[in-house]
């Protein structure tokens, strides 16, 4: 019979931390009887893993995959607990314990291809054999000072449409304004979207959606470097217009981020995964095989301006957490 009853991890439920803030909590430890030299020790620990397949040589005659990979250690520490005497009677026994958290931390991620992950553990041994542990994953937002003025987005996409019924000409424009470009998880994303039909049919619907872009860094079996970018639906919104034949109507809509949500990157060096962002409009043209897409696409850098100047509707969309606004900008 184990001389632990049991080990607890006391912390917050369900917070967010900020990259840069601190973490404090209580390691309880319930003994059944004495326990001479025991180490009981808490660990913070933050990493990084991506994983998939790709094919070897595309243009072999038969299929052969390959495993990319890559991983990273964001934060790994250890507190040792001071034991008294070298010995813990039978009863209860807490532990108290702080970490701080590295300002540059990446927030936390889960994907098909990789994860961002932290967590505390707890254990305690005796004799060199683990008696007892317990681990708690942690919900991490990384920041980054942002010193960027917001500047307005404005996206105009044009689709020409050939109706199949009845050999007929129209087209249909999607023009979205926001009044800045620059979020941070958590907030509202407010836009106005004009849509200028002009074919002679109805447009019943209009998909709005934010969409992460993830390129993921690895190295395959034969030590070549290799990249994965990923696509993922982070919030979106349908909006039922009905928008009739030749006229133009106006769509005021709110799409929220979640958080934590990795924040814009603005550097690829010893990164394993980057982020970037997109602000999609989407509708499907009345009895066409067309879809047209209005897309306001991310950057990877912070300086959206000039971005901002191509014609051809890719202003940049950024997505960051100022550290100035922590910690009440996140716990809200």
């Amino acid at each position: 019979m184990s001389t632990v009853i049991s080990i607890q991890l006391v912390l917050p439920e369900d917070k967010v931390y900020l990259a840069g803030s601190s973490i404090a909590g209580q390691l309880v430890l319930k003994l059944r009887s004495t326990l001479v030299d025991p180490v009981v020790k808490v660990e913070l620990v933050g990493r990084g893993y991506l994983e998939w397949k790709e094919e070897d040589n595309p243009h072999l005659d038969y299929s052969r995959s390959t495993v990319c990979r890559n991983q990273a250690v964001f934060i790994s520490k250890e507190h040792y607990f001071h034991i008294s005497d070298g010995w813990l009677d039978s009863g209860v026994h807490t532990f108290d314990f702080n970490f701080s958290f590295p300002p540059g931390l990446p927030s936390t991620f889960t994907s098909k291809i990789g994860f961002i992950s932290y967590f505390i553990q707890g254990t305690c041994s005796g004799r060199e054999i683990v008696l007892a542990k317990e681990k708690k994953y942690l919900l991490l937002q990384g920041t980054f000072g942002n010193n960027e003025a917001d500047d307005p987005l404005v996206v105009e996409t044009r689709k020409d449409a050939v109706y199949l019924c009845c050999f007929g000409h129209g087209s249909v424009v999607l023009r979205m304004y926001l009044e800045k470009n620059i979020f941070s998880p958590g907030d509202h994303i407010v836009f106005v979207t004009d849509i200028s039909n002009r074919t002679c049919k109805y447009i019943r619907k209009v998909v709005f959606a934010v969409h992460c872009i993830v390129l993921y860094k690895g190295v395959n079996n034969r030590g070549e470097q290799r990249s994965l970018e990923d696509r993922s639906e982070v919030t979106r919104l349908e909006s039922r217009t009905n928008t009739g034949p030749f006229q133009i109507m106006r769509v005021i809509g709110t799409l929220v981020l979640p958080k934590p949500l990795p924040i814009t990157s603005t550097r690829m060096e010893n990164e394993i995964m980057s982020f970037r962002y997109e602000l999609v409009g989407t509708s499907n043209l009345p009895c066409t095989p067309s879809t047209m897409v209005a897309p306001s696409k991310g950057a990877l850098k912070l300086s959206g301006k000039d971005t901002l100047k191509k014609p051809s509707g890719s202003p940049s969309i950024l997505l960051v957490l100022a550290q100035l606004q922590h910690p009440d900008k996140v716990n809200n």
